[in-house]
Formats: structure tokens, sequence, C-alpha cells
């Protein structure tokens, strides 16, 4: 357990493990994570899905949470906050994951 607040850039690294198990793509490179905030003992990370039905929703947003968990010192409030604004579109993938599935 970490004993200080991690970085923005800590947290995204961190989330490139937790993976969309319908397309096997983690959920940074596939433009699901909307924002990263961290302020005092307070870390806020900003997620949508590629859809508002999407089936692995729960397990996603459970495996973020475990993996922040990890990262956060014991007494971090960690929020997930599940949006739908602006929605997903193929457009917010990274360059490689356009790539990968042939959406370039």
């Amino acid at each position: 357990m970490q004993s200080a607040m991690p970085t923005k850039e800590t947290v995204l690294n961190i989330l490139h493990n937790v993976i969309d198990p319908e397309v096997g793509m983690n959920i940074v490179d596939l433009g699901l994570v909307y924002g990263v905030e961290i302020s005092g003992n307070k870390l806020r990370v900003d997620l949508t899905m590629t859809t508002p039905a999407c089936p692995m929703g729960d397990m996603i947003l459970d495996d973020a949470r475990r993996v922040l968990k990890g990262l956060a010192p014991d007494d971090a409030e960690i929020d997930i906050n599940l949006v739908w604004e602006p929605p997903w579109s193929p457009d917010k993938m990274n360059e490689q994951a356009r790539d990968y599935f042939g959406w370039d």
C-alpha cells in the first residue's frame, strides 16, 4: 500500500490493467476513462462504458476499484463515477486501439 496519493499518470498506468472483456482491451486505450482528479486524500475517476447496456459494466467497475485500492493509501477516499456524457464513440480510442480494430 502506498503512503502518498498517486499521481494522475500513475492512476492511468494502473488502469491499463483493467480490461473490457468483451473486446479484450484495457479501458484507458479504449477511451473509457474520462477524467482523473486527485485532491487531498480523494481520488476520483470518471469512467464510461461503450454502451449503457454493457453487460460487463459491473465487472469493469469492480476491477477498477480493486486496482485503485491497491495503489492508494488505506485512508484514501476512492470515487469511481460512471458517466454517460459525452457518449462514448470509437473516436475516443487512442490510435493503437483504432488500428487494432481497423478503424483508422
